[in-house]
């Protein structure tokens, strides 16, 4: 297993203008002439973690990070009522990615990221395979109706408590029915005109991953909910918008379309007991991208484990002198 490296700080940052409104934050770090590589958030609504990675060899990579649409340093900030949700959907970040590529020069790049990442760079290489040099994915989701579904309902048979309270904070006329509906019940509520409504729907919504991840193991209590709160609503905003709409994905578009990753290297890490983001779904997609290698850990959940993360700065070590 490769040992970790020095820590790596930006040697370059800036904003991406778009056209629409929206400027994305980057940065760049480690060997401005090595092997570039793109680090893709989770969430929706993440944003990257602003602290120096030793995951990279500074000599080797040129590591792009970035901030999604109204997320992070990217603005408008999603906690801001007039940040308009309706420019921000998946083929808008799937065009971002593209504009940041050919903003910095750059042809092909490794993609790298986890959770909401993975849906995002699969469906990014799926679009422009041809700009795509290797993936390295952790948390493997696609973002399909049965993995949302899963995610903000069927998993609440293991929290019953902690589920009730997430659906129970919205209306009853929308608790009903298909998953999308309490979905889109709260991203209603993060558009409410009182902040303090949209405070609480953060927090509520923001409880419920939390309880999602707490007890898999080394699950971190409060681990969603530790954020600012305009990077709380940001967060929630983003995510309630996303999936209520299924991130405008057809179901099962990313694995019907793994055959368009052929011949791009794929390493996958999955912990067997995720409990968000459940290990079926990585091996379905295993299995339809043969260039794919699918590393299953027993001592992992969602957020994963020291074994994980070794195999995934093994993965960046190996693919680091490839062209």
């Amino acid at each position: 297993m490769v040992d970790l490296y020095e820590p790596m700080h930006p040697y370059d940052s800036g904003f991406l203008d778009t056209g629409d409104g929206n400027r994305i934050y980057y940065e760049q770090l480690g060997n401005p002439e090595g092997k570039p590589a793109l680090y893709v958030h989770g969430g929706p609504g993440a944003g990257f973690p602003k602290r120096p990675t030793r995951a990279w060899d500074p000599e080797a990579y040129r590591v792009i990070r970035y901030d999604q649409r109204n997320c992070g340093l990217s603005t408008p900030h999603a906690s801001d009522p007039a940040a308009d949700m309706a420019l921000n959907t998946t083929q808008h970040l799937i065009d971002d990615m593209e504009r940041l590529r050919e903003h910095l020069g750059i042809e092909r790049w490794l993609l790298d990221g986890a959770s909401w990442g993975s849906t995002l760079i699969l469906a990014y290489a799926q679009q422009h395979p041809e700009r795509v040099s290797e993936i390295v994915i952790q948390a493997v989701t696609t973002t399909r109706r049965a993995e949302t579904d899963w995610l903000y309902r069927g998993v609440g048979g293991f929290r019953p408590e902690a589920w009730d309270r997430f659906r129970d904070f919205v209306p009853e006329s929308e608790r009903g029915g298909d998953v999308y509906r309490l979905l889109a019940a709260y991203a209603r509520l993060m558009e409410h005109p009182d902040r303090a409504v949209r405070e609480q729907a953060a927090n509520e919504w923001l409880a419920w991953e939390d309880a999602v991840i707490e007890g898999e193991p080394n699950g971190i209590p409060g681990m969603y909910s530790a954020r600012e709160m305009d990077d709380r609503i940001a967060f929630v905003r983003i995510c309630s918008h996303f999936f209520s709409n299924g991130a405008w994905l057809a179901e099962d578009q990313l694995l019907r379309g793994a055959d368009k990753l052929a011949g791009i290297p794929g390493v996958l890490v999955h912990g067997r007991y995720d409990m968000g983001c459940p290990v079926q779904t990585a091996w379905e997609l295993a299995k339809a991208w043969p260039d794919a290698k699918l590393h299953i850990f027993d001592d992992s959940g969602h957020v994963g484990s020291q074994d994980m993360a070794g195999t995934v700065r093994q993965a960046l070590e190996d693919f680091k002198s490839r062209r």
